[in-house]
């Protein structure tokens, strides 16, 4: 199959392209510079040059291809447009890809986020047949940018597009992870000579491999139903607690609870309190079932334990 991959250069889109390729799929990467093209070329993919900004671009791309994985963000809009102006931009380029793969049956796999019903009052784990979560506190507002993205992929299949969102939990770690929840934790940490979590560190967080995420990428593209979610998580819920500790011990710094208005501080998780606070349990056993996949890398703690978040110096 000819994959046409957006984000490819991203923390998880050189994942999703090598486990293409290692499966026998054609990738074609779409690079914005050189850098990025470099970059899409070393994974052994094909290059195909533009921008999100390029609807025709992209609506051409995914009529050239057997189909579309698209993990990419229109971020770069955010300091001047907000959150609205990303979820109105990628939900454009949703329709151009569907102009694109009407009536063809071809597939495109879109990247979301696990909401779970328990920010909600429900009080359990989030299953794949749970709804997008509407917009609330600042950080649920920016899922929203997704959430918006995840209805509009899942209408498609009613127009003959063999449609479907991944949903991935808000820690993936890798040997490459450099800029995500994981370093900024570990940079405060640092910075403030403890690792801190809200009240008793209980609220539950899930997370997942990239390289586990890369393969339900895959196995989405290859044989997923239409309008359908898959859940890309390995590690189902690990409070917040245990994964501050771990942090703690490899630092050699303690772990504890931060009141809730030192949170709030710039400087001290600032933004990202309304995150830290949240618990997020989420299920995956309908995309066990549907797939058959068993992630394989380490988890969370592990992968924290084997120190390469952890450099030495």
């Amino acid at each position: 199959m000819h994959v046409f991959v957006t984000g490819g250069t991203g923390h998880a889109g050189p994942y999703i392209i090598s486990e293409l390729i290692a499966a026998g799929h054609e990738v074609t990467g779409l690079a914005r510079s050189d850098a990025a093209a470099a970059a899409v070329s070393a994974l052994g993919a094909k290059v195909r040059r533009g921008s999100l900004e390029d609807l025709d671009g992209l609506k051409a791309a995914a009529a050239d291809a057997d189909g579309v994985i698209h993990v990419a963000h229109r971020q770069d809009l955010l300091p001047t447009g907000g959150i609205d102006a990303v979820a109105a931009a990628e939900r454009q380029i949703m329709l151009a890809y569907a102009e694109a793969l009407d009536g063809t049956g071809k597939p495109l796999v879109v990247s979301g986020s696990i909401g779970s019903p328990g920010w909600e009052g429900l009080g359990r784990p989030a299953t794949e047949e749970d709804p997008p979560l509407s917009g609330g506190d600042t950080y649920r507002g920016t899922l929203r940018v997704r959430n918006v993205v995840e209805t509009t992929v899942i209408g498609l299949a009613e127009r003959g597009v063999r449609s479907s969102v991944v949903r991935i939990p808000p820690i993936v770690h890798s040997t490459t992870d450099n800029a995500g929840f994981l370093p900024l934790l570990i940079g405060i940490a640092k910075a403030k000579g403890v690792i801190g979590y809200p009240a008793d560190g209980t609220n539950l967080w899930p997370a997942v491999h990239a390289r586990d995420l890369a393969s339900l990428f895959r196995l989405a593209l290859e044989k997923g139903a239409a309008g359908r979610n898959w859940h890309a998580i390995a590690d189902e819920g690990i409070p917040l607690r245990k994964i501050a500790e771990a942090i703690g011990n490899r630092l050699n710094l303690p772990a504890a609870p931060i009141p809730a208005d030192v949170l709030m501080l710039p400087g001290y998780f600032g933004f990202l309190a309304n995150l830290v606070t949240l618990d997020l349990p989420a299920s995956n056993a309908i995309t066990r079932r549907a797939f058959g996949w068993e992630p394989a890398q380490p988890g969370l703690l592990a992968d924290l334990d084997n120190g390469h978040y952890f450099p030495a110096g």
